[in-house]
């Protein structure tokens, strides 16, 4: 049976590779790249199931990514990882039809159960606090 496919985003190489290490013993990994213009290109060649996106990356941000795969109709899930726990970049992510979004503080635990509960038809994302 086919393994279904991520495709990973992340301007930091060692992310790049923590991510790929979580996840590539239960899905084929068809590409890691550091931006998101390149997440773009790639998803439109590759036809991913899941692609992981940082938010904040040079040339196109994770939210603008996510945001040309959505309006472009690409069925990929999108989740957006991010180092930032405010709701707000939560609702961002929302906005752009993103799928999930995991903190990266808690990537360990929460990426893969992420990654199943979107191919699985659902959302997923925390629910943060505002910090005072």
């Amino acid at each position: 049976m086919a393994r279904f496919k991520v495709l990973i985003a992340d301007d930091h190489a060692s992310l790049l590779a923590r991510i790929a290490e979580i996840l590539e013993a239960d899905y084929d990994i068809v590409a890691t790249v550091s931006n998101g213009l390149a997440a773009v290109d790639a998803a439109s060649v590759l036809q991913p199931d899941v692609v992981i996106l940082d938010i904040s990356m040079p040339i196109l941000s994770g939210l603008d990514a996510a945001a040309q795969l959505t309006g472009g109709g690409s069925p990929a899930r999108i989740i957006l990882l991010s180092v930032h726990e405010d709701p707000e970049f939560v609702e961002a992510a929302r906005n752009v039809g993103a799928h999930g979004y995991v903190v990266k503080r808690t990537m360990t635990a929460d990426l893969l159960p992420a990654v199943r509960g979107v191919l699985g038809g659902r959302t997923v994302f925390p629910v943060l606090s505002k910090t005072a």
